[in-house]
């Protein structure tokens, strides 16, 4: 009777870590996906930030500026160079200028 007992709780127990590993290994799958989509968001952020940015810089001085620098120089734009290329093309002074963000 009590081996009985016995073999039904490690039954349980086993039953409750094979389940709390299958939930670690899911977790760990959806972490990983997870990891793009935040870097993706970061990208569309920076680059809004920067079209903000410029049209904030029209809209006060009358001209887009002429470069990333001077926004951040300025206007207290910060932007991650470490993790992001940032290509700020500006034609002309009356035209909003063309941005491209991509992950190094």
């Amino acid at each position: 009777m009590y081996s009985d007992r016995l073999v039904k709780r490690k039954s349980w127990i086993l039953w409750l870590l094979l389940i709390l590993l299958l939930i670690a290994a899911l977790i760990l799958i959806f972490a990983r996906g997870g990891g793009r989509d935040l870097s993706d968001g970061s990208a569309v952020a920076i680059r809004a930030a920067v079209q903000r940015s410029a049209l904030q810089c029209y809209a006060v001085e009358g001209a887009y500026p002429p470069d990333l620098q001077y926004l951040e120089d300025n206007y207290g734009l910060q932007v991650n160079t470490q993790d992001f290329y940032v290509t700020y093309d500006a034609f002309a002074s009356n035209l909003p200028p063309t941005i491209r963000v991509t992950k190094k």
